[in-house]
């Protein structure tokens, strides 16, 4: 089917970064939340990133205009039934996905293709919540959407192939590339991504190395761009943790145990760059390490 118009839910972080990169390849999107303020503050968001587009000479000013002329926002979920695509973009917890699925199925078209932006929890189970797993699969993108080239596809047990197809054609007219994987708990990325993350929390937890040597560490000895503290508060200590107890829970391996420190600063509220602390600080000017 020819896919034009796309219905986002969830304005946060993800979701104006989806929303962003969707309409900039010429889809009309609908985005929608639980607060005005939320989509107020995702178009102003999505401004400024083409803003910046422009001023590194990526982006033409009139390009820009139209791009915003082609998303809308509601605050009514069933609004989005009509669009040819859905990416759920909520939080990444499973409850708050199923909630979503349940409210939006009544009111799709049939023909709609249903897609979560999960970064690691069953697209087979996800799916099976719905009136369509076979039009159902994982559309994740990496974070900051706008600049990030991959977008892994996880088709579920029962996703068809002319849905795979469907996407594949999406995520080429984004101008990005689609990576394949298995639905396993986290997929590729995260599967090897966020064991290096705990890792580093343990390393910091045992007195292996203070936050500033460890992040330089693996920025100069392993040439990341990011240490993988960092990182992690780049992510969201949350996202990190919810991520480490799907595969610790979906593997069944004490390998992908959550390192007690990052569980101890999601208690804390200190969730990263979101909350202004995680393993740094960022109240100041220059951020400071925690530890």
């Amino acid at each position: 089917m020819a896919i034009q118009s796309v219905g986002i839910v969830g304005a946060g972080q993800m979701g104006n970064g989806i929303a962003h990169v969707f309409a900039a390849a010429g889809y009309d999107v609908l985005m929608t939340d639980v607060s005005q303020e939320a989509l107020d503050k995702a178009i102003a968001t999505i401004t400024k990133n083409f803003d910046r587009q422009i001023s590194r000479g990526k982006l033409a000013e009139a390009d820009k205009v139209a791009a915003l002329g082609r998303i809308s926002t509601t605050l009514r979920l069933a609004d989005l039934g009509q669009t040819d695509l859905v990416i759920e973009a909520a939080t990444e917890r499973e409850m708050v996905k199923q909630a979503i699925f349940e409210d939006l199925v009544p009111h799709l078209k049939p023909e709609t293709i249903l897609t979560s932006n999960t970064s690691s929890i069953s697209i087979t189970r996800l799916a099976s919540r719905t009136d369509r797993p076979e039009k159902f699969m994982g559309f994740h993108f990496m974070n900051p959407v706008p600049v990030m080239q991959l977008v892994e596809l996880i088709r579920g047990i029962a996703t068809d192939e002319p849905t795979y197809k469907a996407l594949v054609e999406v995520v080429e007219r984004l101008g990005k590339t689609a990576a394949s994987a298995e639905d396993f708990p986290a997929f590729i990325v995260n599967r090897i991504l966020m064991p290096m993350i705990n890792e580093a929390v343990y390393t910091l937890y045992e007195g292996v190395g203070s936050v500033k040597s460890i992040d330089q560490s693996l920025k100069l000895g392993a040439n990341h761009p990011m240490g993988p503290l960092e990182l992690a508060d780049f992510i969201g200590l949350d996202t990190c943790l919810a991520i480490m107890n799907v595969l610790h829970e979906g593997l069944a391996d004490t390998k992908y145990r959550p390192c007690p420190l990052l569980t101890k600063y999601v208690e804390a509220g200190w969730l990263g760059r979101k909350t202004q602390r995680g393993f740094y600080d960022y109240r100041g000017e220059v951020p400071v390490p925690t530890r």
